[in-house]
């Protein structure tokens, strides 16, 4: 099944998700259905708030299909160690047509449950290291505008807000 994503302004994306705590066939259909959703939306990673499900989950393809073996599950997931710094453009599924710049460390370490509930840590640098970090910061409730400068970050609202009222939002 595919999801809608769900946009900002939407309550859920502002508040911690809830830990996962039942590792059963529910959570591997939600994950494969995280994956096509993604997919279907362009996306390099999804976390559950942003199709309206508040669980500490989230999915990671740096690859968009080209590596099978890049395919990262993160359930319950926490930065355990982070190194550098790196800048570049981002955007959110969440927050389509808009992209800034935003610093993130170059180098993450993340811990987290795969969906056997087996707990595992995976070392991510460059695109890899800016999705853990941006996926996880969903989980707690942040989005990436939280991240630039106030001016920026309420252009972007204002023009949310109007495209709200024009019904483009």
């Amino acid at each position: 099944m595919i999801y809608p994503i769900v946009k900002y302004g939407n309550a859920v994306l502002e508040k911690p998700a809830e830990p996962v705590t039942a590792f059963d066939e529910k959570l591997k259909k939600l994950i494969a259905d995280m994956f096509d959703s993604m997919y279907e939306a362009h996306g390099v990673g999804l976390a559950a708030p942003q199709i309206g499900i508040s669980s500490r989950l989230a999915v990671v393809d740096v690859s968009f299909k080209e590596d099978p073996n890049a395919k990262l599950v993160l359930v319950n997931p926490q930065i355990v160690h982070t190194e550098g710094k790196q800048s570049g453009s981002e955007g959110c599924l969440s927050i389509p047509e808009f992209r800034e710049t935003v610093t993130r460390p170059k180098k993450v370490t993340v811990r987290a449950q795969d969906a056997e509930g087996k707990w595992f840590e995976h070392t991510g640098e460059d695109l890899l290291a800016r999705a853990f970090m941006h996926e996880t910061d969903h989980l707690n409730g942040k989005l990436y505008i939280a991240h630039i400068s106030a001016l920026k970050r309420d252009l972007m609202k204002r023009k949310i807000r109007k495209m709200a009222k024009a019904g483009e939002w």
